[in-house]
């Protein structure tokens, strides 16, 4: 067989939607017993990055797959269910179920001396197969390894409550009646913290660094609608960031007014968070914020300004490490370095392996591993000829260097894309 897709969730159904359609050979294996990647997880049971009050935070209409639109009926941000049954069904439209094998877990992916690959699987039975194949595309995504800060801090091994990171979190609900901190301010700390408030006798929310909170939508169009204008795509960046601001001082105010840091860096050099509710449960009382976790004290949590709350959980809300174990060593980045992918798909220095939807974009990110699947279909049929390694990385290294001027290089920031460049970067390499 000529292709192995590693991961059947948003990118992984995408890819072998456009190999089957090229009437490509190829198989998909993933190790849950459905596809749908971390939008199936919640209601399943499942670990994972998803929570029961999981929803998107992009539009139906551009979270949608082109050929296959989300139903009418489907709100404009749906839900986990939504997500995972939509994805199923697309599944099933493009005819690519025959090729997935559900419950079956890479093991290894390691590149022979032919410049073949040799993929090493097992299935839910512990049987193990080993297959050859020209070409690997990891779909898998990234939130697989939680990060939590290390060390944690002094006296956390004698804390009477419990520790955990998000990918164990499901439902506030199991935390009634608990006093609960959540420590973060992205998507994940803010989703939970407002879920919690519901169901805790008190929220606390632990922030470090100020982050930009932007509300889903802004002058009645969701953020991503807006990023798909001509008028936005024309504006500079310095343009972006005053209009974005100016709306933001309007519909929210200052985000010290809530009790939070006022973020040390203009907006769009970082990741914002999005959330139409974390503002209004602070409001509301529902849930207070507080500095850094400094220490643990028995049942105690002590913040760097010195007060302290009594409390039976603290939830990490503090990201992923960006872990492929099945790979190579530093592939497709070294520990904690930038990842090294021409035009955020190609492992210069691995022929063969490529990698779709390893991208943090700053909008919906299906039409951009809808193009790169479609692009990386091309390349392993033959029809585009990649430059030399060396070209490669000359545009890895260009492209770290835009990221290093606006964001920093660090392995996150090195996945951030802008929709639209990107998109139009994917289409003009797809017209030659």
């Amino acid at each position: 067989m000529r292709v192995c897709v590693i991961g059947a969730g948003l990118s992984g159904l995408a890819v072998a939607h456009a190999l089957k359609e090229a009437g490509t050979d190829f198989v998909c294996l993933e190790k849950s017993p459905g596809v749908g990647g971390i939008w199936r997880r919640p209601q399943a049971g499942e670990r994972g990055p998803g929570y029961l009050s999981l929803h998107l935070n992009t539009a139906k209409q551009l979270t949608g797959y082109r050929d296959f639109p989300m139903p009418s009926s489907y709100p404009l941000y749906p839900s986990h269910r939504d997500m995972a049954a939509y994805l199923r069904s697309f599944a099933e439209w493009a005819g690519v179920l025959d090729h997935v094998e559900l419950r079956t877990e890479v093991v290894s992916a390691d590149q022979e001396a032919d410049g073949t690959w040799t993929v090493v699987s097992r299935d839910a039975d512990g049987a193990v197969a080993a297959r050859r194949f020209e070409h690997v595309i990891v779909a898998s995504g990234h939130h697989t390894e939680p990060s939590l800060p290390d060390p944690l801090p002094a006296g956390s091994e004698g804390f009477t409550g419990r520790i955990l990171h998000s990918l164990d979190y499901r439902d506030g609900s199991d935390f009634t009646g608990r006093r609960v901190i959540v420590v973060g301010l992205g998507a994940s700390a803010v989703d939970i913290a407002a879920d919690l408030s519901r169901h805790a006798e008190q929220t606390y929310l632990s922030v470090r660094r100020g982050l930009h909170v932007v509300p889903k939508q802004l002058f009645g169009m969701s953020l991503d609608e807006i990023a798909d204008t001509t008028w936005w795509n024309e504006m500079t960046l310095a343009q972006k960031r005053r209009f974005v601001e100016q709306a933001l001082l309007v519909a929210r105010g200052r985000l010290s007014d809530y009790g939070l840091p006022e973020p040390d860096h203009p907006i769009f050099s970082s990741a914002v968070t999005i959330s139409d509710e974390i503002l209004s449960r602070i409001r509301h009382g529902r849930v207070t914020p507080k500095p850094a976790v400094g220490s643990f004290d028995g049942g105690r949590v002590v913040f760097t300004d010195g007060t302290s709350v009594e409390a039976d959980a603290v939830v990490y809300c503090t990201g992923y490490r960006m872990a492929y174990p099945f790979l190579p060593a530093g592939c497709p980045a070294a520990p904690d370095g930038p990842v090294e992918l021409y035009r955020r798909v190609v492992a210069p220095d691995r022929p063969g392996l490529y990698f779709v939807g390893l991208v943090r974009p700053v909008g919906a990110i299906t039409r951009l591993v809808e193009a790169q699947a479609q692009w990386v279909t091309r390349i392993v049929r033959g029809e585009v000829v990649l430059p030399s390694p060396q070209e490669m990385r000359e545009e890895i290294a260009a492209y770290h260097a835009s990221i290093a001027e606006r964001y920093g290089l660090t392995q996150g920031a090195s996945i951030q894309v802008d929709v639209g460049p990107y998109l139009g970067e994917l289409r003009e390499v797809l017209s030659v």
